[in-house]
């Protein structure tokens, strides 16, 4: 049942915004069934789940970081042990969209960061990992040929997502206080008028990879009135909303368009939001989770289930088994310190940078994730993919040139860092080595 004080969009809404593919996806013939096993009474000949008592797995103990405080200090380990009934569903075949006490425990999440309560027309489903999400969203969205809104520079590992469907990726710009409302204004408002326009914009709202920017809440709201203006969908990837550096936190658009006061006479459900545990618990666990729209999780169920499907099992129960017992504040503090972590790796980072690159780049610091973005200053010299990958490479120093983030492949003056696993001398090190590459370049130039 919807919740009263909540206008949501409806279920025919989305018909038009689905893909083909999605419209044509038969149902699994036995895990659309798996709910009526729970039927009282029934005896269940359905599926060809292995017997448990074949597993040889009858616990495991593991110990984790206690509960942490609320100024995200760790208190004692604690020993968990995962055993029992979650343990047999962890090594079971398990539901599409996840085990239930991790996603009832991922519910509670939502409704404690974001403000969305269940029966507002939304449902959540975890994934192996948010690019799974994102992959199998893009081909529930999107048809070949079609043009789609991204913003740029983006995260390139969805690049070849879009480009493997021969979409048009049509470049919202971005700068350091996210992406640009006006240039995606203006890319709306001069649409040619015998093209159907874009149905879907991908944005990455807080520390961009490979920018490091975090959208500014003005702009937020921008983007989610040209939402409802232009009828398009936003896909908010936010893998690192948690590790933001600053105080005041921008809402996400998955919160506002349910209460920014903008919203009054809208209806909610414009947004499919993603978010990842990979930055802030483990990146091997492989386990993200997608919330938004209820017709369309549907349809991302629909493909794991024809294609991989379920998330792992195990590795969502010893999730559960971490994440139940630290509670939700323990979680948020356990954020807090992962985020005053990767706050000091920045700081040690743009230190060193202003030591050795003052003048030869120039760059805005981020405010949230794990990259510096900065432009290299070499005259007559607008691709830094030649200085990156041979140059930089041969002083013993490798980065990310920043042509691979433009979606249609065109130069880039720019390099992506990553600061995340360097010790601080290494920080040290490795711009010594690319402020005397730089140098070389220009000196190059200059006697050429």
């Amino acid at each position: 049942m919807l919740a009263t004080s909540v206008s949501c969009l409806p279920e025919s809404f989305y018909i038009p915004f689905l893909s083909d593919t999605a419209k044509a996806r038969l149902p699994s013939p036995i895990r659309s069934l798996f709910p009526l096993e729970a039927t009282p009474g029934v005896i269940s000949l359905l599926a060809g789940k292995p017997n448990p008592t074949t597993f040889p797995f009858t616990s495991f103990n593991f110990t984790a970081c206690g509960p942490p405080t609320e100024d995200g200090q760790f208190t004692e380990d604690i020993q968990l042990t995962l055993s029992g009934a979650e343990l047999a569903a962890g090594l079971q075949y398990g539901p599409t969209g996840g085990l239930p006490p991790l996603v009832d425990w991922l519910y509670d999440l939502q409704r404690t960061v974001h403000g969305r309560e269940r029966g507002e027309g939304w449902a959540l489903s975890v994934g192996s990992g948010s690019q799974d999400l994102l992959s199998k969203t893009i081909t529930a969205l999107l048809n070949p040929g079609d043009a789609v809104l991204v913003q740029s520079p983006v995260y390139a590992g969805v690049i070849p997502l879009f480009h493997s469907l021969k979409c048009e990726q049509i470049e919202v710009d971005a700068d350091a206080d996210g992406i640009s409302a006006d240039s995606l204004r203006s890319i709306l408002r001069n649409w040619p008028t015998d093209k159907p326009r874009p149905r879907v914009l991908y944005t990455i709202p807080y520390g961009g990879n490979p920018t490091g920017a975090t959208a500014t809440l003005a702009r937020r709201r921008e983007v989610l009135q040209l939402a409802r203006e232009y009828n398009f969908l936003i896909m908010e990837d936010d893998p690192y909303y948690y590790l933001f550096y600053g105080v005041e936190r921008s809402p996400s658009y998955f919160a506002m368009e349910r209460s920014d006061p903008s919203a009054a006479g809208h209806h909610v459900g414009r947004v499919l939001r993603f978010d990842s545990i990979s930055k802030i618990l483990s990146a091997g666990m492989r386990i993200g989770f997608v919330s938004g729209p209820a017709p369309l999780i549907r349809a991302i169920d629909m493909h794991t289930a024809v294609a991989n499907l379920q998330p792992a099992g195990l590795t969502q129960a010893i999730a559960h088994t971490l994440l139940s017992a630290w509670g939700i504040p323990g979680f948020i503090a356990h954020t807090r310190r992962v985020s005053d972590f990767y706050r000091a790796k920045r700081d040690i980072f743009e230190a060193a940078m202003q030591r050795y690159l003052t003048g030869l780049v120039e760059w805005s610091p981020p405010h949230s994730g794990l990259f510096f973005w900065f432009k290299l200053l070499i005259p007559g010299e607008e691709d830094s993919a030649h200085v990156v990958r041979t140059q930089a490479f041969e002083r013993g120093v490798l980065a990310l040139p920043g042509n691979v983030f433009l979606p249609n492949d065109r130069a880039s003056a720019y390099v992506r860092a990553s600061f995340s696993l360097l010790s601080a001398e290494e920080i040290d090190e490795a711009l010594k080595r690319l402020r005397d590459t730089i140098l070389d370049a220009r000196a190059a130039y200059l006697k050429a």
